[in-house]
């Protein structure tokens, strides 16, 4: 039974970290619309990279998350 709740956890743990992938994809399209806003209006460079940074922070968070999910389950004890 040990073994079947520890193959359970695992599994859960790579399914949690498709939550990295998520914010992979999303910091790299926010990145690259940042880009193109920049190079259309150089003068908002500021703001552009303020509400960049506040995106990536964000979407930032949720693949932390997913990753200290991902812990607890490999070294959960039960």
């Amino acid at each position: 039974m040990a073994d079947l709740m520890q193959a359970a956890a695992l599994l859960g743990a790579g399914v949690a970290m498709i939550g990295g992938i998520g914010a992979g994809v999303g910091q790299g399209f926010a990145t690259g619309k940042a880009v193109e806003a920049v190079s259309r209006q150089p003068e908002a460079k500021q703001d552009i990279l303020q509400v960049l940074f506040i995106g990536c922070a964000i979407a930032e968070s949720t693949g932390i998350y997913s990753l200290v999910i991902a812990f607890l389950l490999i070294f959960m004890k039960g």
